[in-house]
């Protein structure tokens, strides 16, 4: 007790020297950013001003902070606040004198608008400030964290400055919040830096890149926001040709390709593809821009917006990376067969009608009531499967759908499956589906390959190739062309080097049935 009974002296002393202290212009700031705080509300506000931004780096970060704070409000003011049953400070409310600590008189301009009558240990404004700054700190950059982060710390020292709390109430509540911010990632891993261990071929950089784009033929699926990179494209790079995609997206990427030095694509992953596919046939290197709703392919390589793609292109950063093939069809990404093609083609269907994330509701509700397990030979293996993904080069993440990858030119395949034994039901696959620890399933099949043959039982197999879906006749080889697409990227991913391009690990034996 005697530690305790000098901490509370030590906390009382600092109390009483934040109270006796003046700082001009303060008792007008900072008791109103306390009040703006109040229920979090500063800090959702901020979230919300995040996620209707486009980018999706703030869009991560504002939702990983919500979700720091969702953590950290029922700890400090359900748990923590009862458990110790602090009172708080003294202070001088409506006009009635009250000494603070050791005579020290708080001025009532500091006085909050209401006096807090809940227990003061720990602090929960500076609780819902550090976890809501920390988990930002994880996914933002520096120049929207610095602000969130000293307005955290006004926060913060705005809860002793009134008088609502004690300076060690304070510190619990950074701390809690720390930890809390701490937490987000053990159940939502931060997004990795770009996959860093792409190889360069700075030797096959493309010749004459022009500041102002001349040779740039860019293909724009306006139905991915083409509109807001047109613009973008015609002021940064105003010599570039820009080409709206019609209903033959092949035909124009290959007219466009004619014309180019450089083709360029403007959507989601499937046209990405489509003009992967081009640019590898008539040896063209890509510049993609990002422009679908989650882009996975632009992002891996570290391309989160159309002006990243341009700085890409300006510096002349030209990597090659693996693409995988099934049959004649080219992913960048991943490809799939079981419920995500029902769940894709349902979605689809709907989308005009509903929009794409109401419909990708209700299609995953109509494919968890109505689906049925996928029968498939793989390997010559009759297998049944309620969901399979195949990765072009190893990913990282846990789970069967792969997210991210440290190297895109590894020469593998990533084969990921939940099979449909019969004590495995469709509630629980898609449940390990959207958690990710599939660990916990005993069906659950993952190895690495550098092919892979595939057919259906009943002569053909539904595949989905990054999200475009296909039927495949006959039986399916799934391969790898190794470094095949020289594509822009960030200066930073495709640092100049001529060393070999190295031998992919070791292949894997699929496990047994």
């Amino acid at each position: 007790m005697p530690l305790l009974q000098r901490a509370g002296r030590l906390d009382q002393r600092a109390f009483d020297a934040v109270a006796a202290a003046r700082l001009p212009g303060f008792e007008y700031v900072l008791p109103r950013l306390s009040r703006v705080a109040d229920h979090s509300l500063l800090w959702l506000g901020v979230a919300g001003g995040l996620a209707v931004t486009r980018q999706p780096r703030l869009r991560r970060a504002a939702l990983r902070g919500v979700f720091a704070l969702s953590l950290t409000s029922p700890i400090a003011n359900l748990v923590g606040k009862q458990m110790f049953r602090r009172r708080r400070p003294l202070i001088e409310l409506a006009g009635l004198p009250t000494s603070v600590g050791r005579g020290t008189a708080l001025p009532a301009a500091r006085v909050r608008w209401r006096l807090p009558t809940s227990p003061s240990f720990p602090s929960g404004h500076s609780a819902a400030a550090a976890a809501f700054t920390g988990a930002l700190a994880m996914e933002a950059p520096a120049s929207v964290v610095l602000p969130v982060a000293a307005a955290a710390a006004g926060v913060a020292f705005s809860r002793v400055y009134t008088g609502a709390h004690y300076p060690g109430d304070v510190l619990a509540g950074l701390a809690l919040g720390a930890v809390a911010a701490a937490t987000t990632r053990l159940v939502w891993p931060t997004r990795p830096a770009p996959a860093g261990a792409v190889w360069s071929m700075p030797a096959e950089a493309v010749q004459g890149i022009s500041s102002d784009g001349a040779g740039v033929v860019v293909v724009i699926n306006n139905d991915a926001g083409g509109g807001d990179v047109t613009r973008l494209l015609r002021a940064e790079l105003p010599e570039a040709e820009i080409v709206e995609a019609g209903e033959d997206l092949g035909k124009t990427l290959g007219d466009a390709a004619d014309r180019a030095t450089v083709l360029g694509v403007c959507g989601g992953d499937g046209t990405v593809n489509a003009g992967a596919e081009i640019a590898v046939e008539r040896g063209l290197p890509l510049l993609v821009i990002p422009g679908g709703t989650l882009n996975h392919f632009a992002r891996a390589i570290g391309l989160e917006t159309a002006k990243d793609a341009i700085e890409a292109y300006r510096s002349g950063a030209v990597v090659r990376v693996d693409v995988a093939c099934a049959g004649r069809r080219l992913f960048l990404n991943t490809a799939s067969f079981g419920a995500y093609t029902e769940l894709v083609d349902l979605r689809r269907r709907m989308e005009n009608r509903l929009g794409k994330w109401p419909a990708l509701a209700v299609a995953a509700v109509r494919v968890l009531r109505h689906t049925e397990p996928t029968e498939v030979y793989v390997e010559g293996r009759r297998l049944r499967v309620w969901f399979a993904f195949i990765g072009n080069c190893r990913y990282g993440s846990y789970g069967v759908a792969p997210t991210w990858r440290e190297h895109l030119a590894d020469g593998l395949l990533d084969v990921r499956l939940i099979g449909a034994k019969r004590h495995i039901g469709k509630s629980r696959a898609v449940a390990a589906l959207l958690i990710g620890h599939l660990h916990l399933m005993p069906d659950y099949k993952t190895w690495r390959t550098t092919s892979l043959r595939l057919s259906g039982t009943d002569g053909s197999l539904h595949l989905a190739c990054d999200g475009e879906l296909g039927t495949a006749d006959g039986p399916v080889e799934i391969t790898k062309k190794r470094a095949a697409l020289a594509v822009f990227g960030p200066p930073q991913v495709a640092e100049p080097s001529r060393r070999p391009l190295p031998e992919p690990p070791a292949e894997e034996d699929p496990p047994s049935a």
